[in-house]
């Protein structure tokens, strides 16, 4: 599966939400419940959570920062750690993530080495 990308993208692995998040996979859809579908939504490996400029979307990789997510390793380069971040531009990463495809033609993102055959998005969640 693929998730559907639009303006700004906070990506992260449902296995790093299940280790990391408090209370698991369960409690952060509670807590994204009233975003889910328009702004937020999921396939079974991807989590992606979204906003309309750069401003917002600082605050929101800030947020889950201070929840407990590592989002950028620095040891020897800089780059997306627990979670990634694709611009509007969907071309590239705004910094290199090891875990995470891009299909520029078709704006959509998939965990590496899974089949993107199905995408999710607001428009069919």
């Amino acid at each position: 599966m693929a998730i559907a990308l639009e303006h700004f993208n906070f990506i992260v692995r449902r296995s790093t939400i299940e280790d990391k998040y408090p209370g698991g996979w369960d409690q952060c859809l509670i807590d994204h419940a009233s975003s889910l579908g328009t702004r937020v939504w999921y396939d079974e490996y991807l989590f992606r959570d979204g906003a309309m400029n750069p401003i917002d979307m600082e605050n929101l990789v800030n947020a889950w920062r201070d929840i407990g997510f590592q989002a950028v390793l620095i040891n020897g380069e800089k780059k997306w750690l627990d979670c990634c971040v694709i611009d509007e531009s969907f071309e590239t990463l705004s910094l290199s993530c090891d875990w995470i495809e891009i299909d520029v033609a078709r704006e959509f993102a998939y965990l590496k080495d899974e089949d993107p055959a199905e995408v999710v998005g607001h428009h069919g969640f």
